[in-house]
């Protein structure tokens, strides 16, 4: 029964976390941060509890068991003396409620109260085949208060956005923190300064209209005293004050409702701020470019004229003065080569 019921709630967590998956693939429920400024929080939970003392009821159970075998007169009447186990493992599916409260961007105050109840329990049959019954419950009423800080998303994240959180708990327990058994009951003595602490990280899942998902895991510990003893609840037990734990290893489904939203103002100048920040970042290689292609037309201009020149460098003064008289005595155009011409009349007549 205790493992269909283990079962049952595996298949409801995942069916749950199948919608929340469902929810946020919707654009408008991307999640990227809790918005609310107050909210009302539900928390579902598995926890496998810390409770060691469980030995001393399998002891009991034990004996019990012996005692049987020991009555039974023949083989046939040993044949009918069976008996169960109690669970290695205590796992229960605590529920926890309360109010959140977002003080800044992140950083938020939550208090709390939770109901822890795990009943173990298994049958014994004794020589005439008649079954025995024997059981003990450990029930906890833990309250608390909580730091969640949501962690940036430039240190840690899965998509875009802060999703991640890391939450501080301390736990006070009230009164319905106890033990009660086959054999008897046991109160807690609740301590005015608390009984323990506990730690979580979460991831917030999904968020649509004020509605915030997260899944945790966490461990905590609580522990518990009372001024009776485990010899007052089952037999053979120690006779010292009883001590338990009722912390341990939690996976928590946490679905919060917004009441109050964050000021409107605030989140306004913060996404202008990121449009800023954006239009600045797209505007600077603009204005290089634009710098980069007027120092390149001024610097065009300014080496245009120097094409110009090269031929005045190559030209002289005096050959510019040859020409213009050689023109004048030829009395029409002539190329700068017909210049060299009387030279070599001269040199003929020598050679004759």
């Amino acid at each position: 029964m205790r493992r269909a019921g283990f079962k049952i709630v595996l298949v409801l967590f995942a069916t749950l976390l199948c919608a929340t998956g469902a929810i946020a693939d919707d654009e408008e429920s991307k999640p990227t941060r809790d918005l609310s400024r107050l909210s009302v929080f539900a928390q579902p939970s598995i926890s496998f509890l810390s409770f060691d003392q469980r030995k001393y009821f399998q002891n009991a159970v034990d004996t019990i068991y012996a005692e049987f075998k020991s009555q039974a007169v023949d083989a046939e009447e040993s044949l009918y003396v069976a008996k169960q186990n109690f669970q290695k493992v205590n796992f229960c599916f605590p529920v926890t409620a309360g109010l959140q409260y977002q003080v800044t961007d992140g950083h938020f105050l939550s208090a709390g109260i939770g109901f822890i109840y795990d009943n173990e329990s298994v049958v014994l049959s004794d020589r005439k085949n008649k079954a025995h019954n024997y059981s003990y419950t450990i029930q906890g009423v833990p309250a608390f208060l909580e730091y969640r800080l949501a962690i940036p998303g430039n240190l840690i994240t899965l998509s875009n956005g802060g999703l991640f959180s890391v939450a501080v708990r301390w736990y006070w327990t009230l009164p319905g923190t106890e033990i009660y058994t086959t054999w008897g009951k046991l109160e807690a003595d609740n301590k005015p300064w608390g009984a323990g602490f506990g730690v979580s990280l979460g991831y917030l899942i999904a968020s649509w209209n004020g509605l915030n998902v997260f899944g945790d895991i966490g461990f905590s510990t609580i522990k518990v005293e009372s001024k009776e003893t485990f010899a007052d609840i089952v037999p053979d037990g120690p006779t010292e004050k009883a001590k338990w734990d009722i912390g341990g290893l939690q996976l928590q489904i946490r679905m919060s409702f917004g009441l109050i939203k964050m000021p409107a103002i605030k989140l306004d100048d913060a996404v202008a701020k990121g449009k800023d920040v954006q239009k600045t970042e797209a505007t600077k290689p603009a204005a290089d470019t634009t710098a980069v292609a007027n120092t390149a037309a001024a610097a065009d201009t300014t080496a245009a004229p120097k094409p110009a020149e090269k031929p005045v460098e190559n030209a002289t003064p005096s050959s510019e003065s040859a020409d213009k008289n050689a023109e004048d005595a030829a009395g029409n155009e002539t190329a700068p080569a017909t210049t060299a011409e009387p030279p070599v009349e001269k040199i003929q007549p020598k050679a004759e």
